[in-house]
């Protein structure tokens, strides 16, 4: 049988040859004597395998997810209206009270990220 003529890529540029190195046919190990391998036994690839679909595939979360979100962002928003109202809380407004609401809130949308 011939071989099959190469075909010529239009507007492509032609390679001097080979693009990928050529595997070594000589082992690694400088040791003289048989390989720790048995003859014939497959070698590991060196390619990439990407994860199958089914090993990264999550199932929904649980009911606790959406609770402890949604009481995280009425927390954090209730504590910074408390905070601005001087009939509940003596004295003036704190910067405190804000920061503690907005890290409530932050807390919330953080937990929000993990709600399938």
């Amino acid at each position: 049988m011939a071989k099959p003529t190469k075909r010529k890529v239009p507007g492509g540029t032609e390679h001097a040859g080979r693009v990928t190195a050529r595997p070594s046919a000589t082992p690694t190990s400088s040791r003289p004597g048989p390989t720790s391998r048995a003859v014939g036994a497959p070698t590991a690839s060196s390619r990439y395998t990407p994860p199958s679909a089914a090993r990264g595939k999550l199932g929904p979360s649980g009911q606790l997810v959406p609770i402890v979100m949604f009481t995280l962002l009425g927390a954090g928003v209730l504590m910074i209206v408390i905070n601005y109202m001087s009939v509940l809380l003596p004295g003036a407004p704190s910067n405190w009270y804000i920061m503690g609401g907005l890290g409530l809130i932050l807390a919330g949308i953080m937990v929000a990220t993990q709600w399938r």
